[in-house]
């Protein structure tokens, strides 16, 4: 590559970071509809090779959402709410219960001096912040109105989200044809070849880990339900959503789970025994099961790149760069992997350079 491809390369790179920099508030519903697009391209694919044409494939996969939508929002949804409440109104019991009853005996334990919790500040402070736990509906309120401009900016990117997705959906194979006939002709077989490489690694990782990540939510809800966890259906839920990271969701789960049930059942054990066990059958059909059967053994995203990934995207552009992290990381990581081989390839590895140069 000559320096004046460099520069031009450089050139775009720092215009698009600027771009994303600048227009990052307006890019989330966009970024979304890309991501819904991407996702749901392989099903209308599949609906097009049985004979139905682009566009009623994109409608059939829209009524197919919309309905599974609808039965979350229907059943799903109010049970969470529900569940949201309760820990709401529980909150400061378990602050209480961690005051008085967990935190000293972990003080006596380690041996640690009076008062090194200061927890009465904490309690104090959240306690504060969240006002009785009756007016729940007032405060919704309450700051709903204050903040009106942003609710309403939010309903309006909810809607563009759908439309968005629809018509880049419905376009996508057009746009994909374009863009390649875009390419320089000398560069453009290895340019496809990247791209497939980042399509490759990105969409195992995205569509695998989302598979993974619903099916552990409901073993994990499902599991905790029965055993008699009252918060069994929201812990389930966000560990199958801190699943996104392997291991993580276990880890999160397991311990939520666990602070839950020693606040709700004491000192009983078979119920923490049985939330462990929820936790290790999870986790043993997610590696034996789950993860070989919807990821494969394609190449993924390395457990710490994408921790490193979500929280640099979150930092440098907030929910935008949070939802550009994993695209991003899944094209370095091709790249890097171009560059181990070129320097395998090189004289520099093989130590053939010439040492007076």
């Amino acid at each position: 590559m000559n320096d004046r491809r460099r520069w031009i390369w450089l050139i775009t790179v720092l215009v698009f970071a600027a771009f994303v920099y600048w227009l990052h508030p307006i890019l989330s519903p966009f970024l979304v509809g890309i991501l819904l697009a991407y996702l749901a391209d392989p099903l209308v694919d599949r609906l097009e090779k049985l004979g139905m044409s682009r566009t009623w494939g994109v409608i059939s996969v829209f009524a197919l959402f919309s309905l599974i939508l609808a039965i979350l929002l229907l059943v799903l949804v109010p049970l969470l709410a529900k569940q949201l409440v309760r820990l709401y109104e529980l909150a400061p019991q378990m602050l209480d219960w961690l005051q008085h009853t967990a935190l000293p005996w972990v003080q006596s334990r380690l041996g640690l001096v009076d008062g090194f919790w200061k927890f009465d500040k904490i309690k104090a402070a959240i306690t504060e912040h969240m006002g009785p736990t009756t007016d729940i509906v007032g405060v919704v309120l309450s700051q709903a109105t204050a903040s009106g401009l942003a609710l309403l900016g939010w309903l309006a990117n909810l809607v563009l989200i759908p439309v968005v997705s629809f018509y880049l959906l419905r376009d996508w194979d057009l746009m994909m044809a374009k863009l390649r006939r875009l390419l320089p002709r000398q560069n453009e077989e290895q340019v496809v070849g990247l791209a497939g490489e980042c399509h490759e690694v990105l969409g195992a990782f995205i569509r695998g880990q989302l598979l993974v990540m619903v099916a552990l939510g409901v073993i994990y809800a499902a599991g905790l339900m029965l055993v008699g966890l009252e918060l069994g259906l929201l812990i389930g839920m966000l560990a199958g959503l801190a699943a996104i990271v392997p291991y993580m969701g276990f880890i999160v789960g397991i311990g939520a789970a666990m602070i839950a049930g020693l606040f709700q059942f004491g000192g009983e054990w078979y119920p923490l025994i049985g939330i462990a066990a929820v936790f290790m059958v999870g986790q043993a059909l997610e590696g034996m099961v789950l993860t070989p059967l919807l990821v494969g053994d394609r190449i993924g995203l390395h457990p710490v790149a994408v921790i490193f990934a979500i929280l640099a995207g979150g930092e440098l552009f907030g929910f935008t760069g949070v939802l550009l992290a994993l695209p991003v990381a899944a094209v370095i990581m091709v790249l890097l992997r171009h560059m181990h081989d070129l320097y395998k390839e090189s004289d520099i590895y093989d130590g053939q350079i010439d040492p007076d140069l």
